[in-house]
C-alpha cells in the first residue's frame, strides 16, 4: 500500500481517542479520508458523522474491517477478545493497534491475519495536530498517518514501544499535582477561580518552554531556579529522593505489567 493512496480508514473502539483522531484528520485541512467507525462507543461515533462530512458509523466491526485499507483497534484491553474474535482480516489490510498491554503477537492470534500490526500511543492532543504519536515498528502508511497529526517517532521493538506507554500513565498526576496546588491556595483564602487561572497560566508558560529544544530538561529545570531560591526549596525538600524513587517504583511496576 502506498503511502498516498490510504483513502479510508477504519476506527473500532471510538472514545476519547478515537474522536481525537477524527477530529485531527478532519481539522488538518486537504483532502481527507473516508473514516468508517465502529458501534462500539456508538454516541461518539453518531456525534462524529453528523459533524463531519465522509465519516460514516457502520452497522458492525466486520463492515468498517471490510470498508477500510487502515483499521485502528482502540477498544479497551478487557474488551478486545468479544469486540476482535471472529473477524475476518485479510493481509493486505494494515491495523493500529492503539490498546495499551495488548502485545502485536497476541493481537495476531486474536485476529488470525497475517496483515502487518503496528502498535501506536496517540495522545489526545492529536485533534490539535500537536502530539507525538510513538509507533512499533515503523510502518511508512501509519507514519504518515500520525506525521500530519503531529508527528511520528518510531521504535524498532516492543520493549521500548512499553516504556514509552508507561510515560503515558503520568499524564492525570500531573493534572492532579496542578489541582492540589490550586486546592492549596484556596486553602490559604485565595478564590477558587482566581488560583485556577493563576495555576494554569504559570503551567501554560512552563509548557511553552518545552518547545525549546536546545535545552535538555535537566537545564530547563536548573534556568528556573536561583540558589536558595523558591522553586530550589521546592524541588529539594518536595520532590526528594525518596518522592523520586517512589515515583521511579510506580513506573517499573506499571512498565511490568505492561511487558
Amino acid at each position: 500500500m502506498e503511502e498516498d493512496t490510504v483513502q479510508h480508514i477504519g476506527i473500532i473502539g471510538v472514545g476519547e481517542i478515537g474522536r481525537a483522531i477524527v477530529e485531527g484528520l478532519r481539522n488538518e485541512g486537504g483532502a481527507s479520508p473516508d473514516v468508517f467507525l465502529s458501534p462500539w462507543g456508538a454516541r461518539t461515533a453518531a456525534e462524529l458523522s453528523e459533524r463531519y462530512e465522509g465519516v460514516q458509523v457502520c452497522a458492525d466491526n466486520q463492515e468498517v474491517v471490510d470498508r477500510s485499507e487502515v483499521v485502528i483497534i482502540a477498544v479497551r484491553r478487557q474488551d478486545h477478545h468479544e469486540a476482535l474474535t471472529g473477524l475476518k482480516l485479510d493481509d493486505d489490510k494494515t491495523v493500529v493497534n492503539l490498546m495499551a498491554g495488548v502485545a502485536t503477537d497476541e493481537l495476531r492470534r486474536t485476529l488470525a491475519t497475517g496483515a502487518p500490526i503496528v502498535r501506536a500511543i496517540p495522545l489526545p492532543a492529536v485533534r490539535e495536530r500537536r502530539s507525538v504519536t510513538v509507533t512499533c515498528p515503523s510502518h511508512p502508511v501509519v507514519d504518515s498517518l500520525f506525521e500530519q497529526l503531529g508527528g511520528a517517532l518510531s521504535v524498532a521493538d516492543e520493549a521500548a514501544f512499553n516504556v514509552f506507554s508507561a510515560l503515558t500513565g503520568t499524564l492525570s498526576a500531573h493534572y492532579a499535582y496542578l489541582a492540589t496546588l490550586t486546592s492549596w491556595a484556596t486553602g490559604h483564602g485565595i478564590a477558587p477561580d482566581a488560583a485556577d487561572r493563576y495555576v494554569r497560566g504559570l503551567f501554560q508558560n512552563v509548557g511553552r518552554s518545552l518547545s525549546d529544544e536546545t535545552r535538555p530538561l535537566h537545564q530547563l529545570a536548573a534556568d528556573h531556579e536561583t540558589p536558595k531560591g523558591n522553586n530550589e526549596r521546592i524541588r529539594t525538600t518536595w520532590f526528594d529522593p525518596a518522592n523520586a524513587s517512589a515515583l521511579t517504583r510506580a513506573l517499573n511496576g506499571l512498565l511490568a505489567d505492561l511487558n
